[in-house]
Protein backbone atom coordinates (compact mmCIF):
# COMPACT_ATOMS: atom_id res chain seq x y z
CA UNK A 1 0.00 0.00 0.00
CA UNK A 2 1.40 3.39 -1.01
CA UNK A 3 1.61 6.07 1.69
CA UNK A 4 1.05 9.61 0.47
CA UNK A 5 3.44 11.82 2.44
CA UNK A 6 3.48 15.61 2.18
CA UNK A 7 6.59 17.47 3.35
CA UNK A 8 5.77 21.01 4.46
CA UNK A 9 8.58 23.55 4.84
CA UNK A 10 8.43 27.22 5.61
CA UNK A 11 11.16 27.69 2.96
CA UNK A 12 12.52 30.91 4.47
CA UNK A 13 16.18 30.32 5.31
CA UNK A 14 16.78 28.47 2.05
CA UNK A 15 15.91 31.70 0.23
CA UNK A 16 17.64 34.16 2.57
CA UNK A 17 20.79 32.46 3.87
CA UNK A 18 23.63 31.42 1.58
CA UNK A 19 24.92 28.77 3.98
CA UNK A 20 21.55 27.06 4.16
CA UNK A 21 21.10 27.34 0.41
CA UNK A 22 24.46 25.64 -0.16
CA UNK A 23 23.32 22.65 1.90
CA UNK A 24 19.78 22.54 0.57
CA UNK A 25 19.73 24.25 -2.85
CA UNK A 26 16.19 23.05 -3.56
CA UNK A 27 15.01 23.52 0.02
CA UNK A 28 15.00 21.21 3.01
CA UNK A 29 11.53 20.04 2.06
CA UNK A 30 12.86 18.76 -1.27
CA UNK A 31 15.75 16.91 0.38
CA UNK A 32 13.41 15.26 2.88
CA UNK A 33 10.91 14.32 0.16
CA UNK A 34 13.69 12.75 -1.94
CA UNK A 35 14.80 10.69 1.06
CA UNK A 36 11.24 9.48 1.66
CA UNK A 37 10.83 8.56 -1.98
CA UNK A 38 13.67 6.04 -1.63
CA UNK A 39 11.02 3.82 -0.10
CA UNK A 40 9.01 2.13 -2.84
CA UNK A 41 5.89 2.44 -0.68
CA UNK A 42 6.08 6.20 -0.08
CA UNK A 43 4.81 8.78 -2.58
CA UNK A 44 6.31 12.07 -1.40
CA UNK A 45 5.34 15.60 -2.41
CA UNK A 46 6.09 19.06 -0.99
CA UNK A 47 4.34 22.27 0.04
CA UNK A 48 5.66 25.57 1.36
CA UNK A 49 4.53 28.58 3.36
CA UNK A 50 4.59 30.85 0.30
CA UNK A 51 1.97 28.92 -1.68
CA UNK A 52 -1.75 29.76 -1.58
CA UNK A 53 -3.17 28.19 1.60
CA UNK A 54 0.49 27.39 2.37
CA UNK A 55 0.02 24.48 -0.01
CA UNK A 56 -2.37 22.90 2.49
CA UNK A 57 -5.81 23.27 0.97
CA UNK A 58 -8.64 21.05 2.13
CA UNK A 59 -8.38 18.97 -1.05
CA UNK A 60 -4.62 18.46 -0.61
CA UNK A 61 -4.94 17.44 3.04
CA UNK A 62 -7.80 15.10 2.20
CA UNK A 63 -5.40 13.10 0.05
CA UNK A 64 -2.51 13.19 2.55
CA UNK A 65 -1.79 10.17 4.74
CA UNK A 66 1.16 11.66 6.64
CA UNK A 67 2.20 15.32 6.90
CA UNK A 68 5.77 16.29 7.82
CA UNK A 69 6.16 19.81 9.23
CA UNK A 70 9.38 21.84 9.36
CA UNK A 71 9.26 25.41 10.63
CA UNK A 72 11.53 27.82 12.48
CA UNK A 73 11.45 31.53 11.64
CA UNK A 74 7.88 32.03 10.45
CA UNK A 75 5.56 30.18 12.84
CA UNK A 76 3.47 33.32 13.26
CA UNK A 77 2.90 33.64 9.52
CA UNK A 78 0.99 30.37 9.32
CA UNK A 79 -2.72 31.01 8.91
CA UNK A 80 -4.95 29.95 11.80
CA UNK A 81 -7.43 28.64 9.25
CA UNK A 82 -4.77 26.29 7.90
CA UNK A 83 -3.88 25.19 11.42
CA UNK A 84 -7.57 24.41 12.04
CA UNK A 85 -7.62 22.38 8.84
CA UNK A 86 -4.51 20.38 9.74
CA UNK A 87 -5.74 19.75 13.27
CA UNK A 88 -9.03 18.40 11.92
CA UNK A 89 -7.20 15.99 9.63
CA UNK A 90 -4.98 14.78 12.47
CA UNK A 91 -8.09 14.13 14.57
CA UNK A 92 -9.52 12.19 11.63
CA UNK A 93 -6.42 10.00 11.34
CA UNK A 94 -3.75 11.79 9.28
CA UNK A 95 -0.27 11.19 10.68
CA UNK A 96 1.91 14.17 11.65
CA UNK A 97 5.71 14.27 11.90
CA UNK A 98 6.97 17.40 13.66
CA UNK A 99 10.59 18.22 12.83
CA UNK A 100 13.19 20.17 14.79
CA UNK A 101 12.16 23.80 15.45
CA UNK A 102 8.55 22.96 14.61
CA UNK A 103 8.22 22.23 18.32
CA UNK A 104 7.14 25.90 18.43
CA UNK A 105 4.77 25.61 15.47
CA UNK A 106 1.14 26.56 15.99
CA UNK A 107 -0.09 23.10 15.10
CA UNK A 108 2.21 21.24 17.51
CA UNK A 109 1.56 23.61 20.42
CA UNK A 110 -2.17 23.33 19.85
CA UNK A 111 -2.16 19.54 19.68
CA UNK A 112 0.07 19.27 22.75
CA UNK A 113 -1.73 21.96 24.77
CA UNK A 114 1.56 23.01 26.40
CA UNK A 115 4.28 25.63 25.76
CA UNK A 116 6.56 23.08 24.04
CA UNK A 117 9.54 25.09 25.29
CA UNK A 118 13.08 23.76 25.70
CA UNK A 119 16.68 24.87 26.19
CA UNK A 120 18.95 25.31 23.18
CA UNK A 121 22.43 26.25 21.97
CA UNK A 122 23.73 26.72 18.44
CA UNK A 123 27.36 25.64 18.72
CA UNK A 124 27.68 22.91 16.10
CA UNK A 125 28.35 20.27 18.73
CA UNK A 126 28.20 16.51 18.38
CA UNK A 127 24.86 14.81 19.04
CA UNK A 128 24.60 11.13 19.95
CA UNK A 129 21.13 9.65 19.56
CA UNK A 130 20.44 6.58 21.66
CA UNK A 131 17.76 4.18 20.47
CA UNK A 132 16.07 3.47 23.80
CA UNK A 133 13.10 1.60 22.33
CA UNK A 134 14.86 -0.77 19.96
CA UNK A 135 11.75 -2.78 19.10
CA UNK A 136 9.79 0.27 17.97
CA UNK A 137 8.99 0.41 14.22
CA UNK A 138 10.49 3.91 13.98
CA UNK A 139 13.86 2.46 15.06
CA UNK A 140 13.86 -0.38 12.53
CA UNK A 141 17.22 -0.92 10.84
CA UNK A 142 19.16 1.35 13.19
CA UNK A 143 22.15 0.54 15.37
CA UNK A 144 21.79 1.01 19.15
CA UNK A 145 23.03 4.58 18.68
CA UNK A 146 24.21 6.93 15.94
CA UNK A 147 25.94 10.30 15.89
CA UNK A 148 25.60 13.60 14.07
CA UNK A 149 28.94 15.45 13.87
CA UNK A 150 27.27 18.87 14.16
CA UNK A 151 23.89 19.69 15.59
CA UNK A 152 21.99 22.36 17.47
CA UNK A 153 21.64 21.44 21.13
CA UNK A 154 18.09 20.96 22.35
CA UNK A 155 17.89 20.20 26.05
CA UNK A 156 15.52 19.45 28.89
CA UNK A 157 13.17 20.46 30.28
CA UNK A 158 11.03 19.96 27.18
CA UNK A 159 7.54 21.18 28.11
CA UNK A 160 5.40 18.64 26.30
CA UNK A 161 2.86 16.14 27.66
CA UNK A 162 4.07 12.73 28.73
CA UNK A 163 4.42 10.79 25.44
CA UNK A 164 2.99 7.43 24.55
CA UNK A 165 6.52 6.24 23.76
CA UNK A 166 10.03 7.66 23.84
CA UNK A 167 12.04 6.21 20.98
CA UNK A 168 15.23 8.32 21.06
CA UNK A 169 17.18 10.22 23.70
CA UNK A 170 20.01 12.52 22.63
CA UNK A 171 23.24 13.39 24.39
CA UNK A 172 25.15 16.51 23.36
CA UNK A 173 28.85 17.31 23.55
CA UNK A 174 28.14 20.09 26.06
CA UNK A 175 26.55 17.59 28.44
CA UNK A 176 22.81 18.11 27.97
CA UNK A 177 20.31 15.37 27.22
CA UNK A 178 17.01 15.60 25.35
CA UNK A 179 14.07 13.33 24.57
CA UNK A 180 14.58 13.70 20.83
CA UNK A 181 12.04 11.20 19.51
CA UNK A 182 8.58 10.87 21.07
CA UNK A 183 5.10 9.76 20.01
CA UNK A 184 1.55 10.80 20.87
CA UNK A 185 -1.93 10.21 19.53
CA UNK A 186 -4.61 12.87 19.16
CA UNK A 187 -7.98 11.61 18.04
CA UNK A 188 -7.22 8.98 15.39
CA UNK A 189 -3.94 10.62 14.34
CA UNK A 190 -0.45 9.50 15.32
CA UNK A 191 2.19 12.18 16.02
CA UNK A 192 5.98 11.83 16.11
CA UNK A 193 8.37 14.59 17.14
CA UNK A 194 11.99 14.25 15.96
CA UNK A 195 14.54 16.76 17.23
CA UNK A 196 17.57 16.79 14.87
CA UNK A 197 17.30 19.04 11.82
CA UNK A 198 18.91 22.47 12.23
CA UNK A 199 19.15 24.13 8.84
CA UNK A 200 22.85 25.15 8.98
CA UNK A 201 23.99 21.52 9.27
CA UNK A 202 23.56 18.71 6.69
CA UNK A 203 21.41 16.64 9.04
CA UNK A 204 18.74 15.68 6.49
CA UNK A 205 21.47 14.24 4.26
CA UNK A 206 22.39 11.76 7.00
CA UNK A 207 21.44 8.17 6.19
CA UNK A 208 20.29 7.35 9.74
CA UNK A 209 18.08 10.44 9.92
CA UNK A 210 16.57 9.58 6.57
CA UNK A 211 15.86 6.04 7.79
CA UNK A 212 14.12 7.41 10.87
CA UNK A 213 11.89 9.63 8.73
CA UNK A 214 10.94 6.79 6.37
CA UNK A 215 10.19 4.52 9.31
CA UNK A 216 8.15 7.23 10.99
CA UNK A 217 6.03 7.85 7.90
CA UNK A 218 5.10 4.18 7.76
CA UNK A 219 4.40 4.12 11.51
CA UNK A 220 2.20 7.24 11.39
CA UNK A 221 0.15 6.03 8.44
CA UNK A 222 -3.36 5.07 9.59
CA UNK A 223 -4.86 2.53 7.19
CA UNK A 224 -8.34 2.87 8.66
CA UNK A 225 -10.84 5.13 6.89
CA UNK A 226 -10.76 8.76 8.05
CA UNK A 227 -12.87 9.28 11.16
CA UNK A 228 -15.14 11.90 9.68
CA UNK A 229 -17.24 13.78 12.20
CA UNK A 230 -14.98 12.85 15.11
CA UNK A 231 -15.57 16.34 16.52
CA UNK A 232 -19.35 15.91 16.60
CA UNK A 233 -21.17 15.21 19.87
CA UNK A 234 -24.63 13.97 18.80
CA UNK A 235 -27.50 13.61 21.23
CA UNK A 236 -28.90 10.07 21.42
CA UNK A 237 -32.54 10.39 22.53
CA UNK A 238 -33.95 8.15 25.21
CA UNK A 239 -36.14 6.42 22.66
CA UNK A 240 -33.05 5.45 20.66
CA UNK A 241 -31.17 3.84 23.56
CA UNK A 242 -29.82 0.40 22.72
CA UNK A 243 -31.70 -1.07 25.68
CA UNK A 244 -35.18 0.17 26.76
CA UNK A 245 -34.96 2.85 29.45
CA UNK A 246 -37.32 5.46 30.92
CA UNK A 247 -36.52 9.14 31.34
CA UNK A 248 -35.95 9.94 35.03
CA UNK A 249 -35.24 13.30 36.56
CA UNK A 250 -34.94 16.66 34.92
CA UNK A 251 -33.12 17.48 31.70
CA UNK A 252 -31.72 20.69 30.24
CA UNK A 253 -32.16 19.44 26.71
CA UNK A 254 -34.88 18.08 24.48
CA UNK A 255 -34.30 14.83 22.60
CA UNK A 256 -32.14 15.42 19.56
CA UNK A 257 -31.18 18.94 20.60
CA UNK A 258 -27.61 20.08 20.05
CA UNK A 259 -25.73 20.43 23.34
CA UNK A 260 -23.63 23.30 24.64
CA UNK A 261 -20.23 23.36 22.87
CA UNK A 262 -18.76 26.80 23.53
Amino acid sequence: MTVKALVWGENVHENSNDDVRSLYPDGMHATIAAALAESANIEASTATLQQPDHGLSASVLEKTDVLLWWGHAAHGEVSDDVVDRVQQRVWEGMGLLVLHSAHFSKIFKRLMGTPCSLTWREAGERERLWVINRSHPIAAGLDPWFELPQSEMYGEPFAVPEPMETVFTSWFEGGEVFRSGMTWQRGAGRIFYFGPGHETYPIYHDANVQQVLRNAVHWANNRAPAWKGIENAPNRPTADALEPIKQRGLSLHKDGEEGFRW
